[in-house]
């Protein structure tokens, strides 16, 4: 199983019981990153590679997983992803050489797993 995955799967049950606890905090949460992910003057790609170094930053392997999804399926290339990662590095020093690699390797299992998904 990949790192993903894995976040993925850890993080499923205790967010459905979250949902039913908190319901209307938890579709709040959802409206305001549905509003601010919609294209607008920047497109969503640029807004996943925003996302992602906030991640990074934020060291949340929860986010980095999702963001370097959108990422994948929003057409976002591989060099773009290590150079915001570059981004994050710069501006958070130490801790971004190793968030970012975890973002990365986040980034190519979801290419992988997208890529997977195409294959007939």
């Amino acid at each position: 199983m990949n790192h993903n995955h894995e976040v993925r799967d850890e993080l499923r049950q205790p967010a459905l019981a979250l949902q039913a606890l908190i319901p209307e905090v938890m579709r709040g949460q959802a409206r305001v990153t549905a509003a601010a992910m919609a294209p607008g003057d920047l497109d969503v790609g640029t807004k996943e590679l925003l996302a992602l170094v906030i991640a990074i930053t934020r060291e949340c392997d929860g986010c980095i997983v999702a963001h370097s999804r959108g990422a994948v399926r929003h057409g976002v290339t591989r060099q773009q992803v290590a150079e915001a990662i570059g981004v994050a590095i710069a501006m958070n020093g130490g801790p971004g050489t190793v968030w970012g690699p975890r973002a990365l390797r986040s980034y190519d299992e979801a290419l992988a797993d997208r890529s997977a998904q195409s294959t007939p």
